[in-house]
């Protein structure tokens, strides 16, 4: 006989199956985001008043193009480097120097 659960309680502490639940889905436009003092970035970006996240986050520590900064923004070259921050990076709208919308098809793969 075999029996399943998706909670229980042990010492009054509620668990639920790891496969219960629902990861969020990160969504946002991925964008390039130069920050002050050189910080280049890469994301989903998500902006609530002047607090900023990029989700997925990486810093671009080189860009490995011909053609400037905006060449990637189709998506990245085989030479540019990016160095992953493990998951979320945040900082204040007013430290945004500019930022470059990215072709999502392009960047999916890297984030």
């Amino acid at each position: 006989m075999e029996q399943t659960f998706s909670e229980v309680k042990i010492n009054g502490v509620d668990y639920i199956c790891k496969d219960m639940v629902n990861q969020q889905e990160i969504v946002g436009d991925i964008k390039i985001v130069i920050l002050q003092r050189g910080w280049i970035m890469v994301g989903r970006f998500e902006r609530n008043g002047s607090d900023c996240k990029l989700h997925n986050a990486s810093v671009i520590r080189s860009w490995g193009t011909t053609k400037g900064l905006g060449e990637i923004a189709l998506k990245p070259t085989k030479d540019t480097k990016l160095d992953k921050c493990n998951g979320l990076v945040q900082f204040d709208y007013l430290t945004v120097v500019a930022m470059v919308d990215c072709n999502e098809s392009g960047w999916k793969n890297e984030l």
